[in-house]
């Protein structure tokens, strides 16, 4: 079966809001040395898109410059040199960008297996979240059986995740959300849900004997009440700014108290980086989705062409788990 030329896409066709987000029809890409291309089924809807799309996230070069860092499909092709893919097996993948479409290209070492009994909708939100939380909590943070975990935005894809991996480790898990829907539904993870409008989380997490761990996806306010709530030999890890990027803090905790504070971000990381943690969740985070440990929590779904609705529905922060575009119906 011939692959068709032309495909549909969605482009930014300038740095603002949701309503920049167009139909567009592109050339099919051709997969380069090393890479698969994925026929699209699904794709995940990610803050980093609205961060790219607002003309403040670039894609690295040569990447493409339309938006989406993860879906799932079937490949579709191989270029030279790949091997351990076959056209038409299920899968699902990091992107360095290009999932807004019916045709994507990565690097066959950044794509996964679709793990048996999951649906090719939530297979495309596995990737983003995944690479995510396992780099950031266990390979960067750390993270131990028995430890406190404290994960801020746990309504969230990120958040979600995060809390079903760190139970599934073993750590004893807290997670802050904004409202008493968003914590049953951190609750319902196996997370202890601190409302952040009614409870401070920095006097929840020190009468616990503090964190030793906290991801962190707000920054601002929280940087300076994060290293309060934390116990001594803490780690603090940045994943975003979402309250910005700045803050005040008295540094002579960190060094009294011995905290660690890190961060990463996926994108800009090399290829075989990606390729590294790609081979970890295949290890370790496949085997937790086959045991039934760790499972996609879906908010909604829209149409590729409804890009700019569900870039809306995302910026409101009422959705609890993972959006997605749906280009298989």
């Amino acid at each position: 079966m011939s692959l068709p030329t032309m495909m549909r896409a969605i482009e930014i066709s300038q740095p603002g809001g949701p309503e920049v987000l167009l139909p567009v029809t592109r050339p099919v890409p051709v997969p380069g040395a090393g890479e698969i291309l994925i026929e699209v089924a699904f794709a995940g809807v990610n803050r980093p898109d609205a961060l790219q799309r607002a003309g403040s996230y670039n894609p690295p070069p040569g990447a493409s410059d339309l938006p989406g860092l993860e879906c799932s499909g079937h490949v579709a092709a191989l270029g030279p040199g790949v091997s351990g893919w076959a056209v038409g097996d299920p899968v699902c993948a990091l992107l360095p960008g290009g999932g807004y479409a019916e045709y994507a290209t990565c690097p066959a070492a950044h794509a996964l297996p679709v793990p048996a009994g999951v649906t090719l909708r939530d297979a495309a939100c596995l990737p983003e979240t995944c690479f995510t939380v396992w780099s950031n909590v266990v390979m960067r943070g750390g993270l131990k059986a028995g430890e406190r975990f404290l994960v801020h935005g746990g309504s969230s894809g990120i958040g979600t995740t995060a809390i079903q991996i760190a139970s599934a480790l073993g750590a004893r898990v807290w997670a802050t959300a904004g409202s008493d829907e968003k914590c049953a539904a951190c609750a319902a993870l196996g997370a202890t849900a601190i409302n952040y409008k009614t409870e401070d989380f920095t006097e929840v997490l020190r009468a616990e004997g503090g964190a030793n761990l906290i991801l962190d996806m707000v920054g601002g306010s929280y940087i300076a009440r994060d290293l309060k709530a934390m116990a001594d030999d803490g780690r603090l890890v940045f994943i975003a700014f979402l309250g910005g990027p700045k803050a005040e803090i008295n540094f002579a905790q960190v060094m009294t108290r011995r905290l660690t504070i890190t961060g990463s971000t996926l994108r800009p990381q090399s290829d075989a980086a990606k390729a590294a943690i790609a081979a970890e969740l295949r290890a370790k985070v496949w085997p937790m989705i086959a045991a039934g440990k760790l499972r996609v929590v879906q908010d909604n779904r829209f149409a590729l062409e409804d890009a700019a609705a569900a870039h809306a529905r995302m910026e409101t922060s009422a959705h609890i788990g993972k959006i997605v575009l749906d280009l298989a119906g």
